[in-house]
């Protein structure tokens, strides 16, 4: 395994600028994930890493060494993309070894590596198998196992299950987490999936235009995201907002919007409010919870069958907010129900700047 550091990078397509002056270090044998919108850069940043695009400015250390400039096939690197691009008329076994033929690696040590990487992914029944026979999840795995033959000191992975449906998807993560688990590789995971990022990844790195938003542990950057965009992207359904003013006292804080009024004693403010400051209250649907003693009361717009848990939709003073309730309902469309809100748990931002305060 081997880290990878990222200095000042800057990547132009013509004149326009992809990524402008970005920073990141990945740590040896970490799961880091690239999480954002079509379009934030985060393929192009895994790319760049690979080798695959010129960078305009800036540097990429790959293992303490400078590879900038050098190919990718100097890089000690392994790639799996969206697309399996397998060989059609080779065997699976073929398909897999195919990089390492070609290098000129010694028979033993082909067999060695495609045998180890064909248990780790349940491939041994399929190996003389032509791709056309296997279903997508084990056409990705093949193209996973072609990477894992390198043994690289890095992988890198651009959306590899975007083409898969839900249950696929589901099953190929937890091999993916498995496989790390046990390789203690770095991995780099490029996903605009919040479930993948959440479920995959040792640190998520949240990326818009370009530029990096928030890095930190999936459970820190869903809990206390950095500002609107990144408290927005994360979760389902999205975090419930709620437009107030501050009402700074000497006994204290109190956030005032419409009906509402939230001590925020336990909230621990970064620097000191102001009175009056115009702010967003962010809730998770989890942390706003409906019961006959909340304080607070709305009208059920729309109820969400889940499974095993409900989304509740409440009008409140003309704003729609989400709670999660698990078990039975004891109540119904256009009725009215009371919720409170877990105080010690919102967030709060600056409605001008949108970063957390």
């Amino acid at each position: 395994m081997a880290s990878v550091s990222v200095s000042n990078l800057c990547i132009r397509f013509g004149d326009n600028e992809v990524i402008k002056g970005l920073d990141l270090d990945v740590l040896e044998g970490e799961f880091l994930v690239l999480l954002g919108p079509s379009g934030c850069g985060k393929s192009t940043l895994l790319h760049s890493i690979a080798g695959l695009i010129d960078v305009a400015d800036g540097s990429v250390f790959i293992g303490g060494q400078d590879m900038t400039w050098a190919d990718p096939t100097d890089r000690n690197i392994g790639m799996v993309f969206q697309s399996y691009a397998l060989y059609p008329t080779m065997s699976v076994e073929r398909n897999m070894s195919f990089g390492l033929r070609v290098k000129g690696t010694p028979k033993a040590e082909i067999a060695r590596r495609v045998k180890r990487a064909a248990e780790m992914l349940h491939l041994e029944p399929l190996l003389e198998r032509k791709p056309a026979q296997l279903s997508g999840g084990q056409r990705q795995r093949v193209a996973i196992g072609r990477a894992l033959v390198r043994e690289a000191g890095v992988f890198l992975f651009d959306e590899p299950l975007s083409n898969l449906d839900a249950k696929l998807r589901a099953e190929l993560r937890r091999e993916l987490k498995l496989l790390h688990k046990n390789l203690h590789s770095t991995m780099i995971y490029v996903t605009h999936d919040q479930i993948e990022a959440m479920t995959l990844a040792s640190r998520i790195v949240v990326m818009r235009s370009g530029k990096i938003q928030q890095i930190g542990a999936p459970a820190d950057v869903y809990e206390k995201p950095e500002n609107l965009f990144v408290a927005g992207f994360l979760g389902a359904p999205g975090m419930n907002l709620l437009p107030g003013k501050l009402a700074v006292t000497a006994d204290g804080v109190r956030l005032e919007s419409g009906s509402l009024a939230l001590d925020l004693a336990p909230y621990p403010f970064r620097e000191q409010p102001l009175d009056a400051q115009d702010v967003l209250l962010g809730i998770r649907p989890e942390d706003l919870a409906l019961s006959g003693s909340g304080e607070f009361q709305g009208t059920v717009s729309l109820i969400e069958p889940m499974g095993n848990h409900h989304v509740v939709w409440l009008d409140f003073g003309g704003h729609l907010l989400s709670s999660v309730v698990t078990g039975a309902l004891p109540f119904a469309v256009d009725e009215s129900v009371r919720f409170s809100i877990a105080t010690a748990k919102v967030s709060l931002f600056d409605k001008t700047s949108e970063q957390r305060l």
